[in-house]
């Protein structure tokens, strides 16, 4: 740990000196921008758009209320890319030429941002963070909201107190970058003057004046005819962004003992491409999510639009404000480490049980996450029914 602190002076040095070079080498081709849309109310989302979700939002927006065109921009990253109506590499995103005309783009053409995870949508240009640039955003006359997606704002150590799985109950080196993290862009987000929206209810324990903005999946993408149970193991799935936040040391040892006894088939993928999601999820019957953590993710909702039954650890006051907020009691299988294997094996015991879990998730994402819940919940902001 000593020699760690040592080393990150030495660290951000370096990141400064490369991303100077960066930053004054000459772009390769001028920057190209999308048509702003010629419509009462022009939203730019971005530009993490973590899961697609940004997209998601835009299109929700587009969808379902009058009046408002939508653009999204987006970091490109080195895998899996999601769509987006424009992206820009690193070194291009850093670059003063390009982010001279994304101002020009932005404040010239829009009337409302939705920046997520806090990220500069102009650019960055001393910090990685929009705070500097939203006086220039408001002086332009734009109206900004912010959004938090998860680990921008999670404080380790207020989730290590209130989650007895949590991944920060032991302090080391990622931790506390992430606890440093969490601290600066929570206090962006907690300080902002306008709307500030949260993807998963969880996170309203660190921005507690933030609205839930539910996550949005499209339900025939991921609709498929495969029956669930049918089979002569019952298939469990899982696939984790991030196997320590999704707990994948406690499923893997809980899955591969049921296993070993016959009781399932077990499947763990990891960096599987967007496009070929559908296609994995149709082929199995349970999907695992994350079990350390407390939320339910897009990837839980997917897996319910496909009528897969969905397990996970849900934090008792995430099910709670989806109650309130929805009517309906969240239909994910409750299961933590503790009791993940008996609860596996109780859904492979009873497989008559599983259509209709798996129709009851169908019908909740439809009401749900399908998008007009989530426009529904931007329309204040944007002025418009």
């Amino acid at each position: 740990m000593r020699d760690a602190a040592v080393l990150r002076p030495v660290k951000a040095l370096y990141r400064q000196a490369r991303r100077t070079v960066e930053r004054y080498r000459p772009l390769a081709e001028p920057p190209v921008f999308p048509p702003v849309p010629a419509t009462p109310v022009r939203l730019l989302a971005g530009p993490a758009n973590f899961a697609g979700q940004a997209w998601a939002w835009a299109r929700a927006a587009e969808a379902h209320l009058d009046g408002v065109g939508a653009v999204v921009f987006a970091q490109q990253r080195d895998r899996l890319p999601f769509p987006s109506d424009y992206s820009v590499p690193r070194t291009v995103y850093r670059h003063p030429y390009w982010q001279a005309r994304q101002r020009e783009y932005v404040t010239g053409g829009f009337t409302h941002v939705l920046i997520d995870a806090m990220r500069p949508v102009l650019g960055p240009r001393t910090k990685e963070d929009c705070a500097s640039e939203l006086p220039v955003l408001r002086r332009a006359g734009l109206s900004v909201a912010l959004l938090a997606h998860g680990s921008d704002v999670r404080l380790p150590s207020r989730h290590a107190e209130r989650e007895p799985w949590s991944p920060f109950t032991e302090p080391d080196e990622l931790t506390e970058k992430l606890e440093r993290q969490a601290r600066r862009l929570g206090a962006i987000i907690n300080g902002h003057d306008g709307p500030t929206f949260v993807s998963t209810p969880d996170l309203l324990a660190d921005v507690p004046r933030a609205r839930w903005l539910p996550v949005v999946v499209d339900p025939d993408r991921w609709a498929t005819d495969a029956p669930v149970g049918a089979g002569r193991k019952l298939v469990v799935l899982h696939v984790p962004s991030n196997p320590r936040f999704k707990g994948s040391h406690h499923v893997d040892a809980a899955m591969t003992a049921l296993a070993d006894r016959g009781v399932v088939e077990y499947r763990r993928l990891e960096g599987i491409e967007p496009h070929r999601m559908p296609e994995v999820v149709a082929g199995v019957d349970v999907v695992l999510e994350q079990f350390v953590l407390g939320p339910y993710s897009v990837t839980a909702c997917e897996a319910m639009a496909a009528g897969r039954v969905v397990a996970a650890y849900v934090a008792p006051a995430v099910r709670e404000h989806v109650r309130q907020a929805t009517g309906w009691e969240l239909p994910v299988v409750q299961a933590d480490p503790d009791t993940l294997a008996d609860v596996v094996a109780g859904l492979a015991a009873d497989r008559a049980a599983l259509p209709e879990l798996g129709e009851l998730g169908r019908r909740f994402v439809r009401e749900v996450h399908d998008g007009r819940l989530s426009a529904q919940v931007l329309a204040p902001w944007l002025g418009v029914a």
